[in-house]
């Protein structure tokens, strides 16, 4: 039986709003590191890194549910034509919501937050990435049914994009791994398992927050009383960018 249909678009939002924050996260916080999601807020640099952390966290949850509500038993098999419509609103959308919340209501961070014009830079991106790809969906959508796809390649396509966005965020853009140990761990319980992982390069005030130079198998950090770790299940990017 035929389940292409108008069932499950909600999914491709999704998918395109997870893809959205990805986007964000690696070439902003990343590759160019103009801003963090605290840039703005200032503070103690353990929440800078467990908001950043977080941040990636809920993009990686919204991906899974997107994908899963794509694949689920039962569900429908979206076109080619409405997978792609749905996932450039979702981009759209996480644009804007990330413009007009993030920056102008709450203004924890701008696009370009080292510049004297922060909105034209605000206002530039939002135009390339939010707008234009929500009159591409909007066309798209004008064009009807014709032309769509069957199948779940669409739904496999959307699910390598999202997939392999979200393990180029997970790369280390760096030798250098930060490690947030749980508040109120002893400091000679920080030093000895950060030590035993790689080389201490620096700590924070409080000794809870630590980067060590190459460290070895960091995931193994979590059952020692840390509670982020960059690159081992979170992005590194923004979390490295805290060294000595």
């Amino acid at each position: 039986m035929d389940r292409t249909g108008r069932g499950g678009g909600w999914a491709g939002w999704l998918v395109g709003f997870a893809f959205g924050g990805f986007f964000d996260g690696i070439l902003l916080h990343q590759v160019l590191q103009w801003h963090h999601l605290l840039s703005l807020v200032g503070g103690d640099l353990r929440v800078q890194m467990a908001a950043d952390g977080y941040f990636h966290i809920l993009m990686y949850v919204l991906a899974v549910v997107g994908l899963w509500g794509l694949f689920r038993p039962g569900g429908r098999t979206l076109s080619g034509r409405r997978l792609l419509v749905g996932m450039l609103f979702g981009f759209a959308l996480w644009q804007a919501v990330d413009a007009v919340l993030f920056h102008w209501v709450l203004g924890i961070h701008r696009v370009r937050v080292d510049r004297p014009d922060p909105l034209m830079w605000d206002l530039g991106w939002l135009t390339v990435f939010g707008l234009l790809p929500l009159l591409a969906a909007l066309a798209l959508r004008r064009r009807g049914r014709g032309g769509e796809g069957r199948g779940s390649s669409p739904q496999v396509a959307a699910a390598l994009l999202v997939t392999l966005s979200g393990l180029w965020a997970l790369q280390p853009s760096t030798p250098y791994t930060a490690v947030l140990f749980r508040p109120g761990t002893p400091d000679a319980q920080v030093m000895a398992s950060a030590g035993a992982a790689g080389r201490i390069v620096w700590t924070d005030p409080t000794g809870e927050l630590v980067v060590v130079h190459r460290a070895a198998a960091p995931w193994r950090l979590y059952g020692q009383g840390a509670i982020l770790v960059s690159g081992s299940g979170l992005p590194a990017g923004c979390f490295s960018q805290v060294r000595a």
